[in-house]
Order: structure tokens, then sequence, then C-alpha cells
């Protein structure tokens, strides 16, 4: 088995495994205490597992130490958050709507990407329809939305030390994409029709 297989192999089996740490943490609170905030967390991490097992190879992949740094950070740190025994900063009902608000940017982002999804920043061609006319990351945006979610409904140190390391880490993917895009002429002009990277008037 070549090298690229058996890093490939090695990325869908952390990713399940980091899942299935989530999966148990987030179902066992659930059963606990009916909250569905973690609930619809866990529904968008389950999105990244089946997209990693069917997407197509890419043209053009970032293997650089930073790139693998802040992916592997961005997409493991998520999988440590644990779910607190304490009052929420706001009702379950608010944070499952504004959970439910960035589980829906995440599936209507990857649907639109489809078998172009990935993990590593990559070249696996341009897609510029549905979310992506308003930002370049939509999905990333979802995820941003989803953490704080969490963040809210339980609050707790280790939760926010978690979400600000990941978020840092999905910002800094986000722009370490948009640098292996850079060179696509295709992907220039979309940048120049799109300026936003993650939130419409902000950033």
């Amino acid at each position: 088995m070549s090298r690229e297989r058996l890093r490939e192999l090695a990325s869908r089996v952390v990713v399940g495994a980091l899942f299935a740490l989530l999966s148990i943490n987030l179902l066992g609170d659930f059963l606990r205490t009916g909250r569905v905030t973690g609930l619809l967390l866990l529904a968008s991490e389950a999105l990244v597992v089946v997209l990693t097992i069917v997407r197509r190879r890419a043209r053009l992949v970032d293997r650089s130490v930073v790139a693998t740094t802040l992916t592997t950070v961005s997409i493991g740190a998520p999988a440590m958050l644990r779910a607190a025994n304490v009052l929420g900063l706001a009702p379950d009902a608010a944070t499952a709507l504004l959970s439910a608000v960035g589980l829906a940017l995440i599936i209507v982002g990857k649907v639109t990407l489809g078998r172009s999804f990935g993990i590593a920043p990559a070249n696996r061609g341009v897609v510029a329809r549905g979310p992506y006319n308003v930002v370049r990351h939509p999905i990333y945006a979802g995820y941003l939305v989803t953490h704080l979610a969490f963040l809210v409904a339980h609050p707790r140190p280790w939760n926010l030390v978690v979400v600000a390391v990941a978020d840092t880490a999905l910002v800094l993917r986000a722009l370490i994409e948009e640098h292996l895009l850079a060179a696509d002429v295709e992907y220039q002009a979309y940048c120049r029709r799109v300026g936003w990277h993650l939130v419409p008037g902000v950033f």
C-alpha cells in the first residue's frame, strides 16, 4: 500500500475514532438530561465522517506541517468538548435553535460541495453556487455557530479553551485553503465575486 493511501486510511480511522468518543459523551448527556443541543453538534460532526469516506481525490493537497497541524486541531479538538452538569447561559431551546441554524449551514454547504468535500487543504475543484455565493467557507461558518451554541449550553472553562483553540485553527485553516487555491484562475475569479471569508459584512 502506498504512503498516500496509508495516510488516507489513517485520516479516516482517526476521524471515526474521535467521532465515536464524542458520540458516547453527548448521547450520554442526552439520556441523562434530555438536552438536544449536543445532539445537533453530533449530527454536524457525523457529516464529516460520512463525507470523509466518500470524498474524491484532490488535484492538489497542502501536506505542510502547518496545514496538517491546523487541520488536525480544528477537526480533533471539538471531539474533546464535554457536556457540563450546570445550567446553560441560555435555555436549551434557544441554544438548540442556534445550533440548528449552524447545522443547516453545514448541511447545505456540504450537500453543495458533494464529493468535493475534504479535510486537508486541497483543490478538489471550485464550487461557486448555493451558500458559496455568500461566503467562501459556509461550512466553517456553520461550525462556528454550532460550537458557540454548545459553549452557551455547556459553559465550563474546559469547553471555552477547546472552542477557542479549535475555532482559531479553523479560521487559519480556511485562510490556508484560500492560499492554496489562489493559483487557480477560476478561484481568483470566484474571490473577486465573493469577498467575505466567513461572516458577511464582518470577515
